[in-house]
């Protein structure tokens, strides 16, 4: 690969740089641009049906800025506003954006394509980096900055043109990441200067990062640059449209923030050209994650996804930030078991605050539930076992009882290359731990000493004399544990274990009698034993003598 064709920035070098020190302490003014930048990106544009979708979950969502279209781009843009307002379907605190080239009568039909709107967002724009003023349009910075300044005129002309409509100025310089600073400064003052003493308090800068081509850090210091900068910047809205080239757009967009911009132009979950653009769903989580509203409604994230889906034809990928569908799911044994015990603590505790190992937010503020948190596959551990079992059966294994199932867990999952569903999980436990019965003969209890110690404990300790194929095995019952009827069975649980040959083998038992649930149990721990014994290496459940769990099971 050929480095050396390729040049890098130059840094703006803004020593006394102060956004580094700061922190967001609250949400920015959010502008939607999924039915313009977001739309003209995809293979198959959205027909008017899935703008409007659309366009109803941005309001239903919170936007209160929202781009409708490029007018003069197609006809199905133009038609789109001419629908939205013709059929008042924007509510009174939400504004409408156009955008409009700085070129010809452009800015004229852009204009007529809002009359009846409340209010609304001209944005006209000139491309100004160095590469396309040499490349593009061969010419130099003075006849730019002239269209900029023409540009300006005609907005300025236009903007009471429309009876009833209180429109907002917004200039940009398209490419603004590529333009040497003190040039893109200047085109702005330019265009500041001539609205200013005119247009009062409805002036607006908006700097794209049109290609995303310096990282998140010199992008802030641009931002600080301009903010500190721009002429009548107490009434001017300074805001940012990152692009996300090199896979930073959320952090530039931050970042930027922390500079000094008010306002963000993004789509949903990042669609837009190339990269696509900066991911407003990811931007406002990341606020909410750190205790600053985000002004946005994110509560039925699925249902957002799903619309977002239907509406461009594009998958959000299952590992996207706060959206994916394993994003608040762990695989991972030692994850699982902290993340069980995490979830734990916060049922046992009163606290308002959230604190969950790996889940940097509570699932449940986005719409999710706690049962994907934890999956189970050849990679996890007992501590998902353990969470699986308890919070979807109600039963807490002793822990040598689920470090033994834990074993025979990953095996299957290694044997199947799959993972393994709650559903599954019951069943194996089941097959391979509750077998009721008295081994018809095969083995016998010849003498139990096994009873309850003093005090009402949950543990006995017994000797058995186990007869197996006419031999007498001495063995001891370890343990034997009695739980509470687990929820939601509403059945008694019992755990043995059973040492022979100084061989532990587990059985559990489930019934609504606490003396039939310890019977069971006993007498599935022997029966494993037997067949431990009689084919060492074996699991007890390879034998073919797998039974149906009893009622209620």
């Amino acid at each position: 690969m050929s480095a050396a064709k390729y040049r890098p920035y130059e840094p703006i070098r803004l020593a006394d740089r102060t956004w580094p020190d700061r922190r967001l302490d609250r949400a920015p003014l959010w502008c939607s641009v999924d039915l313009r930048d977001g739309n003209q990106a995809l293979v198959e544009p959205m027909d008017v049906a899935r703008k409007r979708r659309m366009f109803d979950l941005l309001v239903a969502m919170g936007f209160k800025e929202i781009e409708v279209g490029y007018p003069t781009a197609s006809k199905d843009d133009h038609d789109f506003v001419r629908r939205l307002v013709e059929d008042d379907a924007v509510p009174d605190d939400v504004v409408i954006q156009v955008m409009a080239p700085v070129r010809g009568d452009c800015v004229e039909r852009t204009v007529r394509s809002l009359r009846g709107a409340r209010r609304a967002v001209l944005q006209v724009f000139n491309p100004t980096s160095e590469v396309q003023r040499r490349l593009v349009f061969r010419t130099d910075r003075r006849r730019t900055l002239e269209l900029a300044l023409e540009g300006a005129r005609q907005a300025l002309r236009l903007q009471d043109a429309l009876p009833g409509t209180e429109m907002y100025l917004q200039y940009a310089p398209e490419s603004f990441t590529q333009t040497e600073p003190d040039y893109a400064l200047e085109v702005c003052n330019t265009v500041l200067d001539y609205w200013a003493p005119r247009a009062g308090h409805t002036l607006r800068i908006n700097l794209p990062a049109t290609v995303e081509s310096c990282p998140p850090h010199e992008f802030a210091d641009r931002i600080e640059y301009m903010s500190r900068n721009l002429a009548h910047r107490e009434s001017v809205l300074l805001s940012v449209h990152p692009h996300n080239d090199r896979g930073s757009g959320v952090a530039a967009a931050e970042s930027a923030l922390l500079a000094g911009a008010d306002r963000v132009e993004g789509t949903l979950f990042g669609n837009g050209e190339r990269t696509g653009n900066v991911c407003l769903v990811t931007l406002a989580m990341n606020l909410l994650s750190q205790g600053v509203d985000p002004m946005l409604d994110l509560r039925d994230m699925d249902r957002i996804r799903a619309i977002a889906e239907e509406c461009t034809g594009m998958p959000v990928h299952p590992r996207h930030p706060w959206a994916g569908d394993y994003v608040y799911t762990s695989f991972a044994g030692t994850h699982q078991d902290a993340i069980s015990k995490g979830l734990r603590a916060r049922q046992d505790s009163d606290g308002d605050r959230w604190e969950v190992p790996y889940l940097p937010i509570d699932p449940r503020d986005v719409g999710r539930d706690y049962q994907a948190l934890i999956r189970i596959n050849s990679q996890s551990g007992k501590g998902g076992v353990a969470h699986l079992l308890r919070t979807r059966y109600g039963i807490e294994l002793p822990r040598r009882l689920l470090m033994d199932f834990a074993v025979t867990v990953q095996r299957m999952c290694e044997e199947r290359h799959e993972e393994v569903s709650a559903d599954q999980l019951w069943r194996l436990f089941l097959e391979t731990y509750l077998l009721p019965g008295t081994m018809n003969g095969i083995l016998s209890l010849r003498t139990s000493d096994a009873a309850p110690p003093a005090g009402g404990g949950r543990s006995w300790l017994a000797r058995v004399q186990v007869e197996l194929d006419s031999r007498a095995i001495p063995g001891v019952v370890r343990s034997v544990e009695v739980a509470p009827p687990a929820s939601p069975l509403n059945m008694s649980v019992a755990y043995c274990e059973i040492v022979v040959d100084n061989r532990p083998s587990w059985g559990a038992g489930l019934h609504q009698q606490v003396e039939e649930a310890v019977d069971t149990a006993l007498w599935s721990a022997l029966r494993r034993a037997a067949l431990l014994h009689s084919a060492p290496g074996l699991s007890p459940t390879a034998h073919g003598a797998r039974r149906q769990p009893p009622a209620g099971g």
